[in-house]
């Protein structure tokens, strides 16, 4: 997360919050967000939240599935990551990651399974 400039900006009970800058970085060859790095963010974000949501010193939290639809390119600025958990059980969790540009424009969704399990 640190390489690709990710950074946390909001932590509630249900969701997690993050921008990540669009630049040499996060480009891919033709000058837009790679959708690598939308994955990264969303995966990144889900991930935690899931984290959150457990005692780690029993359980962890992995990556089942995740998917996104890319909607809108980017070339520059910052966008802001938005995971929601969908769905929070004892073995599995969904969360939705919405990825959108500094005036709001939906960027990316994202989805992502998470299996909750015992820590050996």
């Amino acid at each position: 997360m640190e390489y690709l400039g990710i950074e946390i900006t909001e932590v509630g009970g249900d969701y997690l919050c993050a921008r990540m800058p669009v630049d040499h970085r996060t480009h891919q060859p033709m000058g837009l967000l790679h959708g690598g790095a939308s994955v990264v963010l969303a995966e990144s974000l889900a991930s935690m939240g899931a984290a959150l949501q457990v005692d780690l010193t029993k359980k962890a939290c992995v990556g089942l599935e995740i998917n996104a639809n890319h909607i809108k390119g980017v070339r520059e600025g910052w966008v802001h990551g938005n995971a929601r958990a969908v769905h929070v059980g004892r073995s599995t969790q969904v969360w939705e990651t919405t990825i959108t540009t500094e005036a709001g424009d939906l960027v990316c969704i994202s989805r992502m399974t998470v299996a909750v399990i015992d820590k050996r």
